[in-house]
């Protein structure tokens, strides 16, 4: 999966994207990520990516044009089909992901992220997108961590990224309205602040068949 990131902070993502399972990914040839400046598609000294809203208002506005001329650009160096490509502008007004959405966006070959800013940025760029996405009901200062959820999420999903494929299958969310169950590991018996917390006995019975019940009891709760 290739994706490609819009930005005009294009640092902010050497360290996440360079450590742990996302490093491991992209030196494995099973993902390529490639960080855009979006001061690169502009035409002044002073790289110029924003403007005061028109009707008056706080803050500053992303232009659209820079943005369109950034995806036009990008769109005709992906590979693959159109179809297999989505241009996303990540949008507190967007809609939420979650891991049902993922896993059919995992499917795709490409991923265009657009990271806005300030104020957010010009409606018209929304004509030149396939969707908006919010990574939640919350309002953050830029698309970045956005993308970085986003990216993080589908490179899970792909097959041979996890070391246990199963982990991927086991796991909150991979059902609707599902979390999931409690996970215990050595010592047996933790003290401390003067009590014993002990793992459930279950777990340690090696009856596979109870431990499984009790695991599929554990997992089903309400998300709220």
């Amino acid at each position: 999966m290739n994706f490609h990131v819009v930005t005009i902070f294009p640092g902010i993502f050497d360290s996440y994207f360079n450590e742990s399972i996302i490093n491991r990914a992209q030196k494995e040839n099973l993902i390529n990520i490639k960080i855009h400046n979006l001061r690169d598609w502009t035409t002044d000294k002073h790289k110029t990516v924003d403007d005061t809203p028109y009707g008056g208002g706080a803050g500053m506005i992303m232009k659209a044009d820079i943005l369109y001329r950034a995806l036009a650009d990008i769109k005709t160096r992906v590979k693959g089909q159109r179809k297999s490509t989505k241009l996303i502008l990540l949008s507190a007004k967007g809609k939420t992901w979650n891991q049902v959405r993922a896993k059919k966006y995992a499917k795709l070959e490409n991923i265009v992220l657009v990271c806005g800013r300030y104020e957010g940025v010009d409606e018209r760029v929304i004509k030149f997108v396939d969707e908006e996405i919010s990574v939640g009901d919350y309002v953050l200062t830029g698309g970045e961590i956005p993308a970085m959820v986003m990216v993080d999420t589908l490179t899970r999903l792909l097959p041979g990224v996890l070391g246990n494929e199963a982990s991927a299958i086991r796991e909150s969310h991979s059902e609707p309205g599902v979390l999931e169950y409690p996970q215990y590991t050595r010592p047996e018996i933790l003290t401390a602040e003067g009590h014993k917390y002990r793992v459930p006995k279950i777990l340690l019975s090696g009856n596979h068949k109870k431990i499984e019940d009790w695991r599929k009891k554990h997992s089903k709760k309400t998300i709220t």
